[in-house]
């Protein structure tokens, strides 16, 4: 439970508290369990796996798509990442301070940065990812597995169309 009231005690509050209104409860349903599913997967994450290796999510996602991408410029992390270049910089000086990552001046373009991952970083990566994927095994499994192509396809299509352009 993320907060003081379950899942089902705000959904049935919601719709007597809006009832007078002519609103879509199923695509507001559909929008809301989405951002609450990603908060309590995030939140379990750090609590979890994370936690034992002293990564945020953020931190750890910048791991990924450097271990990814390798190299990468700053920029690009951030935009895969979905996070401001200013916290970007401060999770960079974190682990670039534990020794995971590098980060360099582009050799044809002095304004970009290039974040390379360090052998102890992919060491930590080889060795945290198979436990990431432990639990997220852990986690899709709430869902019947017969659907869990379904639900990552139609979990796509949510990003793209929150993606797009308004």
């Amino acid at each position: 439970m993320a907060g003081a009231h379950t899942l089902a005690e705000t959904e049935r509050h919601v719709a007597e508290r809006l009832s007078h209104m002519s609103l879509d409860f199923e695509s507001m349903a559909i929008v809301s369990n989405l951002f609450r599913a990603a908060n309590a997967v995030r939140n379990h994450f750090e609590r979890t796996v994370l936690h034992s290796n002293d990564l945020s999510w953020t931190a750890f996602v910048v791991l990924w798509v450097t271990w990814i991408w390798d190299p990468i410029e700053t920029r690009q992390i951030a935009d895969e990442g979905g996070f401001s270049k200013a916290t970007l910089t401060g999770v960079l000086g974190t682990l670039e301070g534990r020794g995971y990552l590098a980060r360099s001046k582009s050799t044809t373009d002095g304004r970009l940065v290039i974040v390379t991952m360090t052998d102890a970083g992919r060491k930590l990566m080889d060795d945290l990812f198979p436990k990431f994927n432990k639990q997220e095994q852990n986690i899709a499994g709430a869902i019947p597995n017969a659907e869990h192509a379904a639900l990552a396809e139609a979990l796509r299509l949510v990003t793209q169309r929150a993606e797009m352009p308004s």
